[in-house]
């Protein structure tokens, strides 16, 4: 059954001291938005919109997580006996925005103050502190707990740099909370970084017998009346709501945590870069959605990831590769969010403005790695981060999308898509967008990056197996059988050279541009245009 029936207009028994705001991706009971909560005065607030599932279009799938994790969070607070305003999507007097949502609890419970835990989208939160502003209410906002580092944190430690990188950074944090370090303060091993040790492909003979499928949970009755919601409202969204196994409930969480940790932990440094058709799941830890709802606390998933090394049941190297993607990677990405916004958003430092192809929609491209990594995000609201730098991502940058096109469609697909881990990723990371200070590409570099991820389809052979079945060729950058990763790169370089020459990490590509004549660069050029006409893919 739903979590509430729909609000009344009733005027409260007594006044409400605190209407305490709680997200979609806050469910955490333990948030510091609870601190202090008193059954009798207070009262929580969640609201389900239907603008946080169009405001981009976001996939049935991720729809579907967002509203069964916050309709079992519900349920467990009311089983706990906490007062909560819960407004659904189907309430009838639903107004389709969170800000709606808020003004008419505002209305119903006249609370003295609202409080909450600081949110993970800008956009959210900018609408939240104008509904408090126009009813002359106090916003408590707090911090969240949930990361290991502060905002402020972060902006201390970039102020101390005259470049930001996420190697200092990861550094620094895993000196500041004692992670993977020896009696000596030292790292483990001797080096902060085991990269050299990570990132095998899986070679011919494709993945080892100890792969076997992370665990997926089968939809209770809350989540299966939730996907009859999705299909009937956004069944007209990409993507499917079934088949649906992810965790959404804390319980199920520390599971996929604990199967991560026995089966996936020990292969998954050695093979996080690989690529294999028909294998969405592969070694990876699928965790990332638990976390970015907070079903999960960063700090017990990489406490279980250090004490399995510990315990001789994972190596260092890939103990360490997963534990930078949380306590390096994940915290990072938030920092130049929140210190960046909200003029982030509008970065286009390489001044790419091609629509995002339609077959990002649909999978329908002869593109083997393309097809197989679109139709499995689709599918399963799922791509590995290989498959989403290396491959959606890539081509994206390659061809010159406009990147908030890109932003756009990766927050709508993946189920663990919020803004603020998404759009440093997306815009900065695999766009290149990002720029200095200005957006501009001061001396080549971005802030997510040193150097755009750019390669040839040569990267993808290397480390999958899709070129096998595919009838582009990586080795060949013209002609009607060029792989169009490998076209576009060397039409990238040319289209970016005299920007990127002042990079020193893209000396050697540049170089090799150089070496080009002029016959080849005008064929290239001549098959780029053809696949940015749409005449290839």
């Amino acid at each position: 059954m739903s979590p509430a029936a729909p609000s009344q207009p009733t005027r409260p028994a007594q006044p409400t001291r605190h209407l305490v705001l709680v997200l979609g991706d806050q469910l955490d009971r333990a948030a510091s938005a609870f601190d202090g909560f008193d059954p009798a005065h207070d009262r929580v607030w969640m609201a389900e919109a239907a603008e946080e599932s169009t405001h981009v279009v976001s996939a049935q799938q991720r729809t579907v997580l967002f509203l069964a994790a916050m309709r079992h969070f519900a349920q467990a607070l009311r089983s706990e006996g906490l007062p909560l305003h819960y407004a659904t999507l189907d309430d009838a007097a639903n107004t389709g925005t969170l800000a709606g949502e808020l003004a008419r609890a505002i209305a119903q419970w006249q609370p003295q103050a609202l409080v909450m835990t600081a949110p993970g989208d800008w956009r959210v939160l900018q609408a939240l502190r104008a509904v408090a502003r126009t009813h002359g209410l106090a916003l408590d906002l707090r911090d969240d707990r949930h990361f290991y580092a502060t905002v402020r944190d972060f902006a201390a430690h970039a102020a101390k740099r005259k470049a930001l990188r996420m190697e200092w950074f990861y550094r620094e944090m895993r000196q500041r909370h004692g992670v993977l370090l020896d009696a000596d303060g030292q790292p483990e091993g001797g080096r902060w970084n085991f990269d050299a040790e990570n990132r095998e492909s899986f070679g011919t003979q494709g993945p080892p017998p100890e792969l076997r499928a992370p665990l997926r949970f089968e939809p209770d009755a809350v989540t299966r009346e939730v996907i009859a919601l999705v299909q009937q409202r956004f069944g007209h969204h990409p993507g499917q709501a079934e088949p649906f196994g992810w965790p959404v409930t804390r319980a199920d969480a520390l599971a996929a945590l604990q199967d991560f940790i026995a089966h996936r932990l020990p292969h998954f440094g050695r093979w996080q870069d690989a690529l294999w058709a028909g294998e969405p799941w592969l070694f990876h830890a699928h965790l990332s959605a638990a976390l970015n709802l907070k079903l999960l606390n960063p700090r017990e998933v990489v406490d279980a990831a250090v004490a399995a090394y510990h315990a001789g049941q994972a190596p260092l190297a890939g103990v360490e590769g997963f534990v930078r993607q949380i306590l390096g990677w994940r915290e990072y990405v938030r920092g130049i969010y929140w210190t960046q916004m909200p003029g982030y958003l509008d970065r286009n430092a390489l001044g790419a403005e091609q629509p995002l192809p339609a077959f990002y929609w649909t999978g329908d491209t002869p593109a083997a790695c393309l097809r197989d990594a679109i139709g499995q995000t689709l599918r399963l609201g799922y791509a590995h981060h290989i498959q989403r730098l290396m491959v959606t991502g890539l081509f994206a940058l390659l061809l010159g999308v406009r990147p908030q096109a890109v932003h756009a469609w990766y927050l709508g697909v993946y189920v663990d898509a919020v803004e603020w881990v998404e759009l440093p990723n997306t815009l900065g990371m695999s766009q290149f967008a990002d720029g200095g200070p200005d957006g501009g590409l001061a001396l080549g570099q971005g802030l997510m990056a040193s150097k755009p991820y750019a390669a040839t389809g040569k990267y993808l052979q290397r480390m999958g197996n899709h070129c096998q079945d595919c009838r582009f060729r990586p080795d060949r950058a013209s002609g009607d059988d060029a792989c169009p990763f490998t076209t576009l790169y060397w039409d990238f370089l040319e289209r970016h050279e005299a920007a990127l020459a002042a990079n020193p990490r893209m000396a050697l590509q540049v170089k090799n541009l150089a070496r080009r004549s002029e016959a080849e660069r005008t064929a290239v050029r001549a098959r780029a245009d053809a696949i940015r006409a749409g005449q290839v893919l």
